[in-house]
């Protein structure tokens, strides 16, 4: 099932769909009371879950709304914590970044590269990100699959890692080269705020049984420019958790950045990188579509 953080006369709301398609269900209207998507990962019973999954087989047609007649937020609009992520996890990313600034990307990583993002609000499918002229010249897209943990995680394995995991949603690494590049750390140019695009929705775990066999694609202005498949990831899903899970407990909410595949305009020969008008948009297999407009 897929849940999606709406507007919905002018209140914002939960909602679930069960199916491909437009048609959606309030959850305060199935009986689960939650204040945002933080409320719900944090607090919500396998007992609950397993009830509202199998409501999807009930007819609901009295409660149900449509997507397209409401405003679709983040997911998570106001990520608890940094959004944890994995630098460098495609090899072909690794060969075309290289090339871009060897100072930068380049060099043999015997190891997973982690960094973290700011994100003060999370920027919804639909809404416009800044371009930031006369500070970003630079201005770059990466789609990635977004980890959304259902529970707080410390020492796990990586077989059990999976298990801690609530969700699944598309992220897009909005970047600014010149300032990535200039600081020689990427907090800062991954960091303003806008540049982290998440949604449209979660789709809850049990739907994607293995996080490393999904399509995974952006396009600009219609351009397919990233066409590759988690199956390529470096570090995987499960060895990321557990990876980090040895020093640091993960909690409940945390959102994981997995890295993306080459095709990224600064890979591109010349550079294309994004201004003013374009349009992002970017797709994983059995999640959906994000798409934005850069302002």
């Amino acid at each position: 099932m897929k849940l999606y953080t709406v507007i919905h006369k002018n209140k914002e709301e939960l909602v679930v769909s069960y199916q491909e398609g437009n048609i959606a269900y309030p959850l305060y209207k199935l009986g689960f009371e939650f204040s945002d998507m933080n409320d719900l990962i944090s607090n919500i019973t396998k007992e609950q879950l397993e009830t509202l999954k199998e409501l999807g087989g009930k007819d609901l047609w009295e409660y149900e709304i449509l997507l397209g007649d409401v405003k679709i937020c983040s997911p998570i609009i106001y990520p608890r914590q940094d959004v944890i992520c994995l630098g460098i996890n495609y090899g072909d990313h690794a060969i075309e970044a290289g090339k871009f600034c060897n100072e930068s990307f380049g060099g043999d990583r015997p190891y997973t590269i982690y960094f973290s993002k700011r994100v003060n609000r999370a920027t919804a499918h639909g809404e416009t990100i800044p371009s930031y002229e006369g500070l970003v010249d630079s201005l770059d897209y990466e789609v990635e699959l977004g980890v959304i943990l259902s529970k707080d995680v410390k020492d796990v394995s990586p077989e059990e890692a999976l298990n801690y995991v609530f969700g699944y949603t598309i992220i897009n690494d909005i970047s600014a080269r010149n300032l990535q590049t200039r600081h020689k750390q990427w907090y800062l140019g991954k960091s303003l705020d806008g540049f982290t695009p998440i949604g449209p929705c979660i789709v809850t775990a049990d739907e994607i049984c293995n996080p490393q066999n999904l399509a995974i694609k952006s396009y600009v202005n219609g351009e397919l420019r990233q066409n590759g498949n988690t199956k390529y990831m470096m570090q995987t899903v499960a060895g990321a958790i557990s990876e980090l899970s040895k020093g640091m407990t993960l909690k409940a909410g945390t959102i994981i950045a997995t890295g993306t595949p080459a095709g990224v305009g600064m890979g591109m020969n010349p550079t294309c990188f994004l201004k003013r008008g374009d349009v992002v948009t970017c797709s994983i297999e059995k999640i959906g579509v994000l798409e934005n407009t850069i302002g």
